[in-house]
């Protein structure tokens, strides 16, 4: 711990790119076919970041945004939503990143990416707010942010110095395909970081990308289990999801929910467990408060699904404690 900085027990700090989502007016039409385009903000470590504020946690965004109007709209929206900027830099010479996103009538989502380079790639080592790092009580990030320099660097030092602070590091992938050079290249990279968290989740698509198999059966999540990690996760849409310590695992059921977009349920499942760990370390060691913790995960997850969006679906403590303690 740096001289000067002292750590807050409920502090999340989450690191990486907050992006805006245009989302077409009308629901499944490829991007060519849409009318028109309704804003959203989003980007996954964002998203996390106030899906723990809402919660009641107390949570802080670090990235790049672009000096422009978009930019600035984003940083309003952390702060609206009570989410700390104090590690958000702005670039004059770059954008903020924007993502068209459609779910097309066959079920699929369609990415189109504007980031030739955005702010969130070119966040360098020396930006970085270290003191905030050192403060936190867990820090949390993805995968985009290791695509290109100098933002892998930031991304690198960022770890190396939560890891020498006894920050516990969280992990989501967030695999975007569309976004690396290759899909061999974003393999290597999502797990070149892999040994260094002690809690990571994968999606069950990111399961099968990262161990190529075709299942989600415990040896094959297994095959992503390390010594290190005092958690793994695989999170399996409306079928609930699977957890994995070195003393026991198991799987929670999902909440039966009306779909309407999935957009963010990861990341609001994600926020729900930081919150309640930051609250209570033992979790990890205890299965029935784990379990407890991730049916709560799972309801909030399911919430989300329930709006279009990410950040506008994410839901409160109440609308949480409501499906939950629903007979």
């Amino acid at each position: 711990m740096a001289v000067g900085s002292s750590r807050d027990d409920r502090l999340i700090v989450s690191f990486g790119e907050m992006l805006i989502d245009f989302v077409p007016t009308v629901s499944g039409v490829s991007l060519a076919e849409a009318p028109g385009f309704i804003k959203a903000p989003g980007g996954a470590p964002a998203n996390v970041a106030i899906a723990v504020s809402r919660l009641g946690g107390r949570a802080a965004f670090m990235g790049k945004l672009g000096d422009d109007e978009f930019g600035r709209m984003l940083a309003a929206i952390l702060r609206d939503n009570d989410v700390s900027d104090e590690g958000v830099t702005f670039d004059a010479g770059a954008r903020t990143a924007l993502a068209f996103v459609t779910l097309r009538s066959d079920g699929e989502r369609e990415f189109m990416f504007y980031r030739n380079p955005s702010a969130d790639m070119l966040l360098t080592p020396a930006e970085l707010d270290l003191d905030l790092i050192r403060r936190a009580k867990v820090f949390h990030y993805g995968s985009i942010s290791l695509i290109t320099e100098p933002c892998r660097s930031a991304h690198l030092k960022a770890l190396e110095v939560a890891k020498e602070a006894g920050v516990l590091l969280s992990y989501d992938p967030n695999l975007r395909l569309p976004l690396w050079p290759s899909a061999a290249e974003a393999k290597e990279q999502i797990l070149s970081i892999w040994d260094q968290a002690d809690i990571i989740k994968v999606s069950d698509v990111e399961l099968e990308f990262l161990t190529g198999k075709d299942s989600v059966e415990d040896e094959v999540a297994l095959l992503l289990w390390r010594p290190s990690l005092k958690l793994l996760l695989v999170t399996l849409g409306e079928k609930g999801c699977k957890y994995y310590t070195k003393d026991f695992r198991g799987a929670v059921d999902a909440f039966k929910v009306s779909q309407i977009d999935t957009t963010g349920a990861g990341d609001a499942f994600v926020g729900a467990l930081l919150t309640k760990l930051v609250d209570d370390m033992s979790v990890l060691q205890d299965e029935k408060k784990l379990r407890e913790v991730l049916r709560f995960a799972n309801a909030c997850g399911a919430i989300t699904t329930t709006k279009k969006g990410a950040i506008p679906a994410l839901p409160s403590l109440a609308e949480a404690l409501a499906l939950v303690e629903k007979p």
